[in-house]
């Protein structure tokens, strides 16, 4: 889903991952950790990734939620914790 999106959405603006990565300031391989779903950015890198992508942050991790102003940070990070999750869940297999 994330992964999907982050691809997607760098690669309309025309973006490199060394671009991306320079911009969120990471190295390349963060950005490649992401795209292939091996790791996830913190809450206020996806802020910072929705902005340069002109998106929400619920449409960069694929979510379809109306949540409220004041509940935006909790909800990212409930949405990022469950990737986490998913992730280690992966990984242990």
């Amino acid at each position: 889903m994330f992964q999907e999106n982050l691809k997607e959405l760098r690669k309309k603006k025309g973006y490199s991952q060394q671009e991306l990565a320079i911009r969120l300031n990471v190295v390349r391989q963060t950005i490649s950790k992401w795209e292939k779903g091996l790791s996830v950015p913190d809450t206020d890198t996806l802020i910072k990734m929705a902005e340069i992508f002109e998106v929400s942050v619920n449409e960069l991790l694929g979510a379809k939620l109306e949540i409220k102003d004041e509940e935006k940070h909790d909800a990212i990070a409930e949405q990022l914790a469950r990737i986490n999750e998913q992730l280690s869940i992966k990984n242990n297999r």
